[in-house]
């Protein structure tokens, strides 16, 4: 895999991508909290509004990523996100920063991520061969969570040394390198067919019925669409949470955001060592079941010896939740038939990230009412339970994945 030279580039636009998003991770919230003084209830709704996309163009995304070539689309999203992150800094300089245009560029940018997302989960099958897939997404992930590491410690440190709204400048930055890299790739895509096309409504109910048909993508969409929405509460508050309730320092909270990347490390590295050993399916569900306890200490953390909780339920919760992506990312892969893949993986996105920002909305809102602190105990207690669906689907009872496709 490191000797194909595309993937490499592939790879990179990855790493370039990841670090400007998880730059953002930690400047976007902090331009709210900072420097606008939002309420509890305004960062939730910024959160709600940065995966809202999801539910305005999943599901059409995946039929236009499946007409068009997948790098254009790659390119064309990542150019889009680098002219809207430029203009908070921009904004910031002529003193026209608000919370309204931050809300506009957290809802466009987030559509050009839908596109970028279903997109790059098609466009893989391009550059490596079926039986490389699982290993071709471990790197993949590894490179998120590498971009995980780094990203919110030298966000936080750019929001502390330069003030938030430059941190956002990292991100844009990020979306343009990965133009670059993205435009070196030599390997030429096949035009997709056009024969096959047969109006927009019909060709997303053909993928969401590819999706529905298939016991376990269902009982793996259920349980993905619970921990999601648990998932992006507790993002959506982490960055008030540590702030303005723990009352740690822009450069630390960077610091301790950086310990779920070490968790997406530990689980990438362990990804193909793990599914080749016990399984695919059984590494799959046990990655999320075993690691949901570990949230309960997040609550916990306090401005002493106890700022370690949060440090090891970001770890845990990241190695599960690695492990997992990686398992059921390469079931769509192997399953899907190339022509209908772009729909599924969009329809699966639209089911499953949709779920955020209704979760994001419910944070803030539940945080207003109840606390931050109290808020995260309610949604950490629901993510220990969003398992539960794979208890009662055909994963339970598989070592590999392959034996439910053979049993089908």
């Amino acid at each position: 895999m490191l000797r194909n030279p595309d993937f490499l580039r592939f790879l990179g636009s990855h790493v370039s991508n990841e670090l400007g998003a998880n730059i953002a991770r930690v400047a976007f919230p902090l331009v709210a909290v900072l420097t606008l003084h939002a309420t509890p209830f305004e960062v939730g709704a910024l959160s709600a509004l940065q995966s809202a996309a999801f539910l305005i163009v999943g599901l059409p995304a995946g039929v236009w990523v499946d007409r068009l070539r997948r790098r254009r689309v790659l390119l064309t999203s990542d150019l889009a996100r680098f002219l809207l992150l430029g203009s908070i800094p921009l904004a910031a300089l002529l003193d026209l920063l608000s919370m309204p245009l931050l809300y506009a560029v957290a809802l466009l940018s987030g559509i050009a991520q839908v596109f970028n997302d279903v997109a790059d989960q098609t466009y893989l099958p391009t550059l490596v061969a079926k039986d490389g897939l699982a290993d071709g997404n471990a790197k993949l992930e590894l490179a998120r969570s590498g971009g995980a590491l780094a990203g919110p410690g030298l966000g936080g440190l750019i929001a502390q040394l330069l003030g938030p709204p430059t941190a956002v400048l990292a991100t844009s930055l990020g979306a343009l390198s990965s133009v670059v890299l993205l435009a070196t790739i030599g390997r030429s895509e096949p035009r997709p067919p056009v024969s096959e096309r047969s109006g927009m409504w019909a060709e997303i109910r053909e993928g969401l019925s590819f999706v529905w048909k298939d016991r376990l993508q269902r009982s793996i969409v259920v349980a993905t669409m619970a921990t999601n929405l648990c998932v992006s509460a507790v993002l959506g508050l982490s960055v008030m949470f540590l702030s303005s309730v723990v009352h740690l320092a822009p450069g630390v909270i960077g610091v301790l955001l950086v310990s779920g990347a070490v968790g997406g490390i530990i689980g990438g590295l362990l990804a193909a060592r793990l599914f080749e050993r016990y399984g695919t399916a059984k590494v799959t569900w046990l990655a999320l079941a075993l690691s949901s306890p570990f949230g309960l200490l997040l609550p916990l953390t306090e401005a002493d010896w106890r700022i370690s909780f949060f440090a090891a339920a970001s770890v845990m919760l990241s190695i599960g939740a690695i492990l997992y992506n990686i398992g059921t990312i390469t079931y769509r892969q192997t399953v899907a038939p190339p022509r209908l893949l772009g729909r599924v993986n969009a329809s699966v996105r639209f089911l499953v990230w949709g779920a955020m920002p209704i979760g994001a909305f419910a944070g803030g809102l539940v945080a207003q009412q109840i606390g931050v602190r109290e808020a995260l105990w309610v949604f950490m207690c629901g993510r220990l339970l969003s398992f539960l669906p794979l208890l009662f689907s055909p994963l339970r009872g598989l070592r590999d994945f392959a034996e439910n496709q053979a049993s089908s």
